[in-house]
Parts: structure tokens; sequence; C-alpha cells
């Protein structure tokens, strides 16, 4: 009997230590990396800032063409053709996105976007005839390969690879993989305006996402909305030339960066911007690159193609910015 108290104390004090068990909180981590800004929410017992920063840097060592030292730049060089996982993944991605659309995908036309003043060397005088026709000969993923020794086998030794189109992407999908081995189910992780998201927000709500209105011919980066949806547990990528383009004598817009790895310049397309909600992050990121090289009913007929993929279009049609969507993109909220 006289042991009963120090039991029952045992007992309130293991309740008392389960009751005490912090709740997840929402956690926000802002920054920049690889020239661009993001914004990362996540609910978690913990802090994971840390694994975040490690993937930027994981990113970056692998496939940045910005960094002499990196893998990719590497590869480019000629100088060591050694893959890596990361290199292998938005490979074998970018060859899937390469054949659904017909070519017009092309992470090969690295040369081609240089020369037009837009990748990670040249850029300020215009190309020549044959300096695109010379370009054009090394572009082709299709004709590229990773040997079974994980080395990168390339069309053409001037072959040089900018995956820059999926590599936000991935990093986003990066990111949403490590939450969840970490037992992380609500989280959005946004990296210069690509997304991954699964669950609900702090108001417990799902995680809703507004897509901006293409402002053309404006000097500054303003986010006019164009409507706001919530897609659910998906990966969003937005893809547009009117904020990333050449400009002519008059300051008036030229020509985007979006080049054809057909023709080896710029695309004249009506597609303004293109916003598509996939599976997974990279897979909306290449494609909403796809889509920019496209008119807008074979951009939508490939969409319509590949299951669990929806688009927004915003395109011209004579002077007025109009917009299509595949059948099941999400009504705006």
């Amino acid at each position: 009997m006289k042991k009963l108290p120090f039991i029952i104390a045992i007992i309130v004090a293991i309740v008392a230590g389960h009751g005490c068990t912090p709740a997840p909180a929402y956690r926000q981590l802002d920054g920049s990396t690889w020239n661009t800004l993001y914004h990362i929410v996540y609910r978690s017992t913990t802090s994971l800032d840390d694994s975040i920063r490690d993937i930027f840097r994981q990113v970056e060592v692998s496939l940045s063409p910005f960094v002499d030292s990196s893998a990719i730049s590497l590869i480019n060089r000629g100088e060591a053709m050694a893959t890596d996982t990361l290199i292998r993944r938005v490979f074998n991605a970018s060859r899937a996105i390469n054949q659904a659309s017909g070519g017009l995908f092309d992470p090969t036309v690295a040369p081609l976007v240089n020369l037009w003043g837009f990748g990670y060397r040249g850029g300020d005088v215009m190309p020549s005839q044959a300096q695109i026709d010379s370009a054009l000969m090394a572009v082709g993923i299709a004709e590229c390969a990773i040997d079974p020794d994980g080395n990168m086998v390339k069309k053409t030794p001037a072959t040089e690879f900018n995956f820059s189109a999926i590599t936000k992407g991935m990093g986003c999908d990066l990111i949403a993989e490590m939450f969840r081995r970490n037992g992380v189910s609500d989280y959005m992780v946004e990296i210069g305006g690509e997304i991954a998201m699964q669950g609900v927000n702090s108001r417990r709500q799902p995680w809703h996402i507004q897509v901006d209105k293409p402002v053309i011919n404006d000097t500054a980066i303003i986010n006019i909305p164009l409507m706001v949806i919530a897609p659910g547990d998906c990966g969003i990528a937005t893809s547009g030339n009117y904020r990333n383009f050449k400009r002519d004598s008059l300051g008036n817009p030229a020509f985007g960066h979006t080049i054809s790895p057909v023709t080896g310049r710029p695309v004249m397309s009506r597609v303004a911007s293109a916003t598509i909600i996939a599976p997974d992050c990279m897979t909306a990121d290449a494609l909403a690159t796809a889509c920019m090289a496209m008119n807008p009913d074979s951009a939508l007929a490939m969409i319509n193609r590949l299951p669990d993929v929806h688009a927004l279009l915003v395109f011209l049609d004579g002077d007025t910015l109009t917009t299509a969507t595949s059948p099941a993109f999400p009504r705006p909220n």
C-alpha cells in the first residue's frame, strides 16, 4: 500500500510527458538561391532549414551551368563525363518531355540560348545565321545518352546542357521528398515561381496559388492577379516570355528567352504564359517551357495526352489577351 502513491506519480508523469509534446508548428524560410528567390512554408516539430539549404547546395554543385566546377559544367566543357543522381534524374525527365513535345523541349539548346544573350555565356551581339547554324549542329538531347557506367554520351563534343528549365522544379520536388521522409505532410515549396505543395496551410485550408496576368510592354515586373486556384497536392509551374526578354533600340520588347531547338531563333508564339499542374513540379516546369514553344492548340493537345496534367494558357488573340484551359484545370476561387 505504501508504494501506491509512487506508482500513481509515475503514471501521472508519463501522461504529463505525452501531453507536453509540442504540436507541429508552421515554419517559414525565405531567401535567394540559383539567382532567384524562394519561399517555403512547412509544418514540423523541428526545424528542417539546414536540410533545405543542403539541397540547394547539392543542386548547385551538380547542375548549375553558372558554377565552373559543377558537374554539368565539366560535362559541357568535356573535362569529365561522369554524371550523378541529379543529372541522371533531369536528363531522363528531359528526354521524356522532349519526346512528348515533339522535340520542342530540349536542354541542349544551351549554346543557342547563350548566343541570344539569355544563358551563362556570351550574349550582347545579335548572332549571325552562320553562328546559329553551327550551334544547331550540336542540339539534340534525343541523340545523347548516359552509358551503363554513368557517363554522359553527347551528340557532338560541342553539345552543352542547360537544365535551368527543369532544375527549379526538381529542386522543389527534392525538398518535398525530404519533408515527407521527415514526417512532414503539410508544406508549400516555391522556388522562382515553381511550386510543390501538399496538405493544408496554417488556417487548415488547402493551399491557394495566385496565377499572374502577363504584363506586355512593361518596363517593370508587376504581379497582377489573373486568378487564384487551389489545385491540391501537386507540382505547379508558370513560364512566360514577358519577364525575360531583349529590347529593341526603342526600348520595346523585341524577343523572348524561349529559343527554338528547330530554328535556333527566339520563338514567335502567341502564347504569353503557360501554367501547368502535374503530379510533380519537375514535370510541370519542363512542360510549361515546352508550351511556350508551341501554338495554343498544339500545347493543349500535348497536355491532354498526358495523364494527370492540366494547363492554363494565356495567349494573344489579335491584340487581346485571352485564356484557354485543359478540361480539368481547377476553377478559380
